[in-house]
This record gives structure tokens, C-alpha cells and sequence, in this order.
């Protein structure tokens, strides 16, 4: 079994065939989905789809390029939003300076937040990070340093071997998308060579982000097969153990969702 512990099924991308979406990512091996929040407004649509489909949770949080649109939002906000049974995970939050879509100040100001109700809840935070590896890992820092620690996950990785080493070694995940299949990602890929296999996980980020054969085509969960083989490939194991690998770590992180063994909520 793999899982796809990042995508975004609320996405316009997707509402005409989420059904057959859901099933071809059953049909592919994928036996959980992660949709995740970009705005905590729209919490409500997620919550719909996650309780559409018994193998699909979600996420709650504030995507960094709609931080100032959402600036405020308090962790105990958030807190009280992950009472939800279906709510698994705070995030995507974080910080974004490829894009001028957020301005810092918010931006930091909402990733501790959302670090604050992922310490407070036990949950882990998917965190966004992009050309920002700097001020990243100065604020992992400061909080585990002055507030303890908590569970979380690079999403998306695409930043230098610095960071992910210093998340490493805080106790975080990293995971990867289709861009570790792109051609240009040897970087990429040797880093993810390196990682500890505990602390690997994949996703899609769908609708984007396509692995190699699809690259182009609008991305989806069941996608996410290809971008294990690449992994496995990578660390030079099979795709059996690459998925047994990242599912473990998965529900060892993301530890509300029901495990394989047990009745999906």
C-alpha cells in the first residue's frame, strides 16, 4: 500500500470526476489521501470530500501565500477546528518567497501559529517551504529551543541539503512529489538518497507537480506510484519496501488516521 499525504481534491482541477479520481487511486495501491488545507475559510469543502470517502482526510491551515488574507487566525482557532475527526493535520503553512504572494512578517506570524496548535494537539504540521531555507530553519529552531517540540513535515521538498539535515536531526519528515523524477532533480535526488528511511514519506500535490510520464497532465493520487519507483530507485531498493517504508512513516506521523489494519473512519 502507498499513501498520498499531500494533495489538494478541493481544487477546481478536480470537480468533475472526484469519484473516479478517489477510484483509480484504490485501483493504484494508494490506500489513504491526505487533502490539504490552503485556506482555514474553506475548511468546510475539504471537510465535504473527507467524509465523502472513507480513505480521505484532510488537513487544516493557512497556506503562506494567503497569509496576509487570513492573518489573526489564532492557534486556538485552529485547535478547536482539529476536533474534527476527519482533520488529521494542521498546514500547509509556512513560508513562500519565490512568490510575492504573502508578505513575510504574515507569513511567520501564521507558521508559528500553526506551530503552536501542532504542539498543543500532538498532530503534525505539513509546512511549505520555498527559497526560504534560511528563515525556515531559524524559526524551527527558535521554537523547538524556546517552546519545545513538535511533529512535522517538509512537504514538497525542493530546498538545500542544510535544512533538511537541521529538520532531520529536530525530529522532522521530509517528503517528495514528482519533481524527484524530473530529469534536472539529480540534486534532489541525491539528497533523497542520503535521507534516514525513517523519516521519508511521498506525495503528489495534486494537481500539480506530474511525476515523469505524466509530467504535463494534470497530477492526481494515483500518480503517486510513480514518483515511489523513482524513490526506490534512488535509495536502491524495491518498490515494496520504498512503499512499506514511506506508509509506516506515514501512519507513524500522521497517527489520527487509521492504520491499514484498522477500519478507516
Amino acid at each position: 500500500m502507498l499513501v498520498d499525504s499531500h494533495c489538494h481534491l478541493d481544487f477546481p482541477d478536480f470537480k468533475d470526476d472526484l469519484d473516479a479520481i478517489v477510484a483509480r487511486a484504490e485501483a493504484a495501491g494508494v490506500g489513504r489521501i491526505v487533502t490539504i488545507s490552503t485556506r482555514v475559510r474553506r475548511l468546510a469543502g475539504l471537510l465535504a470530500i473527507a467524509t465523502r470517502f472513507p480513505n480521505v482526510y484532510c488537513s487544516v491551515g493557512t497556506h503562506p501565500h494567503h497569509a496576509d488574507e487570513e492573518d489573526g487566525i489564532s492557534a486556538q482557532e485552529l485547535i478547536e477546528l482539529t476536533k474534527h475527526p476527519k482533520v488529521v493535520a494542521l498546514g500547509e503553512a509556512g513560508l513562500d518567497y519565490f512568490y510575492d504572494n504573502g508578505s513575510p512578517e504574515a507569513q511567520a506570524r501564521g507558521f508559528r501559529a500553526h506551530i503552536a496548535a501542532a504542539r498543543a494537539t500532538g498532530l503534525p504540521l505539513v509546512i511549505h517551504t520555498r527559497e526560504a531555507d534560511d528563515d525556515c530553519k531559524r524559526i524551527l529552531e527558535d521554537e523547538f529551543a524556546s517552546n519545545g517540540p513538535f511533529k512535522a513535515v517538509l512537504h514538497c521538498y525542493t530546498g538545500g541539503r542544510a535544512l533538511a539535515m537541521r529538520a532531520i536531526e529536530l525530529g522532522l519528515s521530509i517528503s517528495f512529489t514528482g519533481i524527484l523524477t524530473f530529469k534536472n532533480s539529480q540534486t534532489l535526488r541525491d539528497l533523497a538518497a542520503e535521507l534516514p528511511a525513517d523519516r521519508i514519506m511521498v506525495e503528489t500535490d495534486a494537481p500539480y507537480l506530474a511525476p515523469g510520464k505524466q509530467r504535463g497532465k494534470r497530477n492526481e493520487p494515483a500518480f503517486v506510484v510513480e514518483t515511489a519507483k523513482v524513490l526506490a530507485d534512488t535509495r536502491g531498493v524495491s518498490l515494496e519496501e520504498i512503499s512499506r517504508q514511506t506508509t509506516e512513516n506515514f501512519f507513524r506521523l500522521f497517527d489520527k488516521v487509521p492504520n491499514a489494519g484498522q477500519a478507516a473512519a
